[in-house]
């Protein structure tokens, strides 16, 4: 029983709840310290494989397993980040965006598994691939958090 002297907080269930999200704005360098990874990385295999002596199909499926990867990666971050927010993401989509990410990996090691480039092409491709990978993660992490701070 509530008497007149006291207060009762009510919790809008619309809002976020605050304490569980960041609070802090990302700074310049942290925004520039991601962005440059994800270019280089993006950069070096593209011109990677510009300059590879494949078909021109197997340049494709390269190119297209990177566009893929980098969704899904950002797929996975969102979700990841959609959650520990308390915003509610179907258990599917969450799912499929776990498997797409292993996908674009397992893929990415198969063809160059079975490719024919020397190692050094093999590792090249590779370490750019996770570059650009997880630089993405953190840009969009970033671009998130800064769309936080702006609509406030």
């Amino acid at each position: 029983m509530i008497t007149e002297n006291e207060t009762v907080e009510i919790k809008n269930p619309d809002k976020k709840d605050q304490n569980k999200t960041n609070n802090m704005k990302p700074t310049p360098a942290f925004i520039g310290a991601s962005w440059f990874p994800l270019g280089l990385g993006l950069i070096s295999y593209c011109v990677g494989l510009w300059n590879a002596d494949m078909e021109l199909n197997e340049k494709g499926y390269y190119f297209v397993l990177i566009l893929f990867g980098l969704f899904s990666a950002i797929s996975v971050q969102k979700c990841v980040r959609d959650r520990a927010e308390g915003i509610e993401v179907t258990d599917i989509y969450y799912g499929i965006s776990w498997f797409t990410t292993l996908a674009s990996l397992v893929l990415l090691v198969i063809g160059l598994r079975n490719a024919d480039l020397f190692l050094s092409e093999k590792g090249f491709y590779a370490m750019s691939y996770t570059l650009a990978l997880f630089a993405s993660i953190a840009v969009q992490k970033n671009t998130r958090d800064a769309k936080m701070f702006k609509n406030e």
